[in-house]
Parts: structure tokens; sequence; C-alpha cells
């Protein structure tokens, strides 16, 4: 299930770029705000979202949960302060050496890379961003790497959107995968042993005679998708449009 930000915008920027040393009450602080965002990250990341709550999180830093809540105000401005805090782990592009297509494969596999240790991101809406410091400054450098190459403030937008979008789809799936297997205790091989009937009785050749030969040549033995081939690809269709541009193809101007 995907969650949506649903936190007072109001207090959530004020926790995101203002005083996030300060409580908003009582005496002396005894805690960070990142000391909360990062107890809350590690429970996030070893037993997913619904293990997450206030009340956990003060467990965790060995306080009462009242406590937390003179931090934060309650679970849903917690998680856009969660996310910022792990997108302090995207890559700066402004490091990479190499032109936009060597920057944006950096991207991509950093955060594929980021995707895999928190895969609790994956089950939040990437199109209604947090919008704190760390997420702006890392969609800065990105916006930054695709300017100046022929493309319109659009298509800036679109290249960096399609590419995402893959990452964050394959992520998707592997997480999926691996978490199929936690839980079920059973293994991708395992799964498939247990259905071989599937291909014995059900899928008669004659029917299906292009999946038969694929399943026959072992095409399908490759439990996860292959990241690094459709990377190549979709990479592969945007240099053909960056090609485009510098040969002579126009670009509508104007940002969205």
């Amino acid at each position: 299930m995907t969650e949506y930000s649903s936190g007072d915008p109001h207090r959530t920027l004020e926790l995101l770029w203002g005083d996030r040393a300060r409580p908003s009450r009582g005496p002396r602080p005894a805690l960070t705000l990142n000391q909360i965002a990062r107890a809350a990250i590690e429970i996030a990341d070893a037993d997913g979202l619904a293990a997450l709550s206030m009340r956990a999180v003060a467990e965790r830093l060995g306080f009462t949960t009242m406590s937390i809540y003179r931090y934060v105000p309650g679970k849903a401005e917690l998680l856009d302060v969660m996310v910022d805090t792990v997108n302090a782990e995207s890559p700066m592009l402004e490091q990479v050496e190499g032109g936009w297509r060597a920057k944006m494969e950096v991207c991509a596999r950093e955060e594929w890379e980021l995707f895999h240790r928190h895969p609790w991101v994956l089950h939040l809406a990437w199109h209604r961003p947090a919008l704190g410091p760390n997420g702006t400054t890392a969609y800065e450098s990105a916006l930054t790497a695709l300017s100046g190459i022929g493309l319109s403030d659009k298509e800036i937008v679109a290249v960096f959107n399609t590419l995402y979008g893959y990452v964050r789809g394959v992520a998707r799936a592997s997480v999926d995968a691996r978490l199929a297997e936690r839980r079920t205790g059973q293994s991708e091989d395992e799964w498939w042993s247990s259905r071989e009937r599937f291909w014995r009785e059900l899928a008669d050749p004659q029917r299906f005679p292009t999946l038969n030969r694929i399943r026959n040549s072992g095409a399908f033995d490759v439990v996860e998708m292959d990241f690094e081939f459709g990377l190549e690809r979709v990479l592969d269709g945007l240099e053909a449009l960056v090609a485009g541009r510098s040969h002579g193809g126009t670009a509508e101007g104007g940002a969205i």
C-alpha cells in the first residue's frame, strides 16, 4: 500500500528547514530531531512501515511517547523527516566526472542502492515529496546535470522522471521479491518448483509455443529483473533524444 504525506504542511516545513534540534515546548531538550528520525529509520529498515509508531520510536530511544511528541507532532510529519534524512544519501552529481549520461548512471545506481537500504521509501508516494533540504538539493543536482545539453525545461523534467521511474519500479519488484521470501520462508526457486505441474500439464506447448521455447532456453532462470540491462536501454533512448537535439532538433522552452 502506498502512503501519502498527510501531515501539517506548515509544521513539516518548519521541522525540515527550521531549527531541527528544538522541541516545541518544555524543558531543555534531551533529544534531537535527527536522533528521532534515525531511530525511526532503523525500525522501518528492519520491519517496515507497519512496525513504525511514535511509541516504537520512543521505546527504541528509551523515552516516553509523549516526550517524542515534543519534537514531532505525529507519524505523518515524522515520515517526511525520515525521507529527507535518507535523501542525504543521494549523490551530488557535480562531483561526478563525465557528461550527463555518466552522471545519470551514478544517480540511478545510487538510488537503486538507497531503495534496497531503505525499502520502505518505495511505499511512499514520490510525486508528493517531503520538500526538505536534502531532497531538494539532490533534485537540484540532477536537474543541473541535465541542463545545457539541448533539452527544454519540460524535457529535463521528463527525462529525470523517466529514469527515476524506471529505477523505482524495478527496485520495487526486487524488494517485493525479497520480502516475499522473507515472509513466506520460501525462495523463488522453491515457489516455482512447487508449481511444476503448470509446465508439465497446463502450459501446453501447442498453445503456448513461445513461452515454452523461452522457458526451455533458460531465459527465465534469472529471478530478478536485469537492472543494468534496463538502465542501459533507458539511457540509450534518452541519449538518442539528446543527440537529436544537438543535430538540429527543436526544443520547446519553458518550465512546467
